[in-house]
């Protein structure tokens, strides 16, 4: 399965923009995340493009993600990326066993938090961030309150990567899409 296939499966399932822009975002930090470890780029950003595609139509615990598993099948999505998918949700109890499992795990709830913090920037924008402002914010618990610090932290540790060090990673990585996710702020709209 190649990009444009998944993007087909999101665009036809996926309407809202923030969405979208969540998808996109774990997409960038799954790349980022398959170039460091040597794996294959492409599967790994389709998996993180996908995970999250049947939420609108199952937005429920109890639905999402497995309700969306028989829709990955017909697809024709490889099976790797069907159990990444299912099993970056904690309470389908399907467990992460691999890498790719593992870097979707950590990647999808952070991407949430960092967007949530860039919002509220004077600069509106990622090229500014810096995990010393993710610290500051998730100390305050009301802040995206929404935002599972837990599984955040038990991400990074089952990746085997420090949390903060993953934190600057996604940063990055999310980075190089900045516009496409509305996060280039200001300094981007001078150039």
């Amino acid at each position: 399965m190649n990009r444009d296939e998944a993007l087909a499966i999101v665009n036809q399932y996926v309407k809202n923009p923030n969405l979208i822009n969540h998808m996109l975002a774990v997409e960038a930090a799954m790349r980022f995340y398959a170039r460091k470890f040597g794996e294959d780029e492409e599967r790994w950003a389709v998996a993180g493009l996908l995970h999250d595609f049947d939420w609108e139509i199952h937005p429920t615990m109890e639905e999402h993600p497995t309700a969306g598993e028989p829709i990955l099948r017909e697809r024709h999505v490889p099976e790797d990326i069907i159990h990444a998918v299912l099993s970056h949700a904690t309470h389908t109890g399907i467990k992460r066993e691999t890498l790719m499992e593992r870097a979707l795990f950590a990647c999808d709830e952070v991407t949430g938090l960092i967007t949530a913090i860039a919002l509220v920037r004077p600069s509106k924008a990622l090229y500014d961030l810096k995990s010393k402002s993710v610290k500051k914010k998730w100390k305050d618990k009301s802040f995206a309150a929404g935002a599972d610090r837990e599984e955040m932290e038990l991400g990074a540790k089952e990746l085997g990567i420090d949390l903060w060090e993953h934190v600057d990673n996604v940063i990055a990585a999310m980075n190089l899409i900045a516009a496409d996710l509305g996060l280039a702020g200001l300094e981007q709209d001078n150039t």
